[in-house]
């Protein structure tokens, strides 16, 4: 009896394990005619520790296989490209990679895009100073230059200047037009932006051959996860402008930034933490759609593996104004045991919305 009921329960895990894995999808398009853009949340954790780094490296090697099967157009990570910026020493405990070591192993992994396809990346708050924005300084441009991906280059229109008055992609502007001819204009802009950013970002968004572009701002930290923009966070930096300000002094006034991006937020183990979602309107009564995801928590907290893989991949239908939403894992989805773990369907994970 007792092998019997053995037998059973092993069939049993077998047939589930099958079921499982046969109703994994790779991702596609739901038309043909779509193309996507990939958002990557903070990669800090991933580079903070060497174990870690080849899972980052796996999620751009994925996207550089994905973009003519996907069509992908753009990619955007919402910062916290290290965990520590000016570090020589690593406590190991959180992270046993000197600073220098982590910049060469996301610039190693953003390299496998490079020529390929544009991608912006948004400086963090641990992008700045020695652990975390302590001071503006910011290794950065010595690992991020404007030269670094080819495919950049024509999009690169703007780029306001950093702490030491030197333009960089910190602070930038892309012209982007998409396969469907709707003009897109990507403002990256550093943690917490200064007043004369946030003044350079309000001339270039305001300059009249702008005027029908659908803006989108991407940077490190503007939603909390109740989905409010931060007034204010206990960091040491004066002159910064948190997501309330931004908004306030940015996005609201302006008649054409209808897209926020986003990351920044975590709690270990649990999506709830490390995400956000709004809409609002402009001062032109145009929707502002507002999103924040990051991931760099997931898979074991602070210190476990830098986020499962996950990233989220936004696909921008023919008809010109509607967006799909998919959270997915390349990590997950590369071996048939895990398939079935390889997407996150909830609703605040997979969702659609629409552009004005």
């Amino acid at each position: 009896m007792k092998r019997f009921t053995f037998i059973l329960i092993t069939l049993f895990f077998i047939a589930s394990q099958t079921s499982a894995q046969d109703k994994y999808q790779a991702p596609k398009l739901s038309d043909s005619d779509s193309w996507i853009m990939i958002m990557l949340p903070d990669p800090q954790s991933y580079v903070k520790f060497e174990r870690n780094q080849g899972i980052f490296e796996l999620m751009t090697g994925w996207i550089s296989e994905q973009i003519d099967s996907l069509n992908i157009q753009m990619v955007l990570c919402t910062g916290d490209l290290v965990e520590q910026n000016e570090m020589l020493v690593p406590d190991h405990v959180n992270g046993n990679q000197p600073s220098r070591s982590q910049w060469l192993a996301v610039s190693r992994a953003f390299g496998r895009l490079d020529g390929k396809v544009p991608y912006v990346l948004a400086a963090g708050n641990h992008d700045f100073g020695y652990k975390s924005v302590e001071n503006r300084k910011s290794n950065y441009d010595q690992y991020f230059p404007a030269h670094k991906n080819p495919s950049n280059a024509p999009l690169l229109v703007a780029a306001a200047k950093n702490i030491d008055g030197k333009p960089t992609l910190e602070n930038a502007a892309f012209e982007f037009v998409s396969p469907h001819g709707r003009k897109f204009l990507f403002i990256n802009l550093e943690f917490a932006p200064r007043d004369t950013v946030i003044q350079w970002a309000k001339d270039v968004v305001g300059q009249a051959k702008y005027n029908n572009h659908t803006v989108a701002i991407l940077t490190h930290s503007y939603l909390s996860s109740k989905s409010e923009p931060f007034e204010s966070e206990n960091y040491p930096i004066t002159d910064a402008n948190y997501g309330k300000a931004m908004w306030e002094k940015l996005i609201k006034p302006s008649h054409n930034i209808q897209l926020v991006f986003s990351g920044h937020i975590g709690s270990p183990d649990n999506f709830e933490g490390h995400v956000g979602f709004r809409t609002d309107k402009n001062a032109a009564g145009k929707k502002v759609t507002q999103m924040t995801f990051n991931a760099q928590a997931m898979g074991g907290g602070w210190h476990g593996n830098g986020g499962d893989g996950w990233l989220r991949i936004l696909e921008f239908l023919p008809d010109g104004n509607t967006v799909k939403v998919h959270t997915f894992s390349p990590f997950f989805a590369i071996s048939p045991s895990t398939r079935h773990l390889a997407w996150q369907t909830e609703s605040i994970n997979e969702f659609n919305f629409k552009l004005d």
